[in-house]
């Protein structure tokens, strides 16, 4: 072997192979380049759940805007860009009607009277089975007739 091949020899063992990086992380068995931009997606997706409910009802302009952002982009059907919405679900497997659903509940809920300030619906006295009034209740009727 001539020094030529000797060095031929050495220089391509020691020169790294082309390698994608689908390729690489497949044979280690990971999915390392998704996790990123997953995580990514997850924040997005928080960013806008909590400037939904977080900004429902401010009075100060910027955080109108930013609950009418969020809610535009929650609403949107768009699929054309990467971070639209419905691929944000369709990638971290959420059901984009199951999520909308639940938020318009939410909204519901907001913007119901509070419950505890209507008035309470009267309860009827319970009655036994013979017809009378239950014990508590005719207690205090013969305390008012005994006075």
């Amino acid at each position: 072997m001539d020094d030529k091949q000797h060095s031929n020899g050495l220089s391509t063992l020691f020169q790294p192979e082309t390698l994608l990086p689908t390729q690489f992380f497949a044979a280690w068995g990971q999915k390392a380049p998704a996790q990123g931009e997953r995580r990514l997606m997850v924040a997005i997706l928080a960013d806008a759940l909590e400037c939904f409910q977080k900004h429902f009802r401010a009075t100060d302009s910027r955080g109108r805007q930013l609950w009418a952002e969020a809610e535009r982009w929650l609403l949107s059907d768009d699929t054309t860009w990467l971070f639209s919405f419905v691929n944000i679900c369709h990638t971290l497997g959420i059901h984009p009607l199951f999520l909308r659903r639940g938020l318009a509940q939410w909204k519901a809920q907001q913007l119901a009277p509070d419950a505890s300030a209507l008035p309470q619906p009267r309860t009827k006295p319970s009655v036994r089975s013979a017809g009378k009034r239950s014990s508590a209740r005719s207690r205090g009727l013969r305390t008012q007739r005994n006075t």
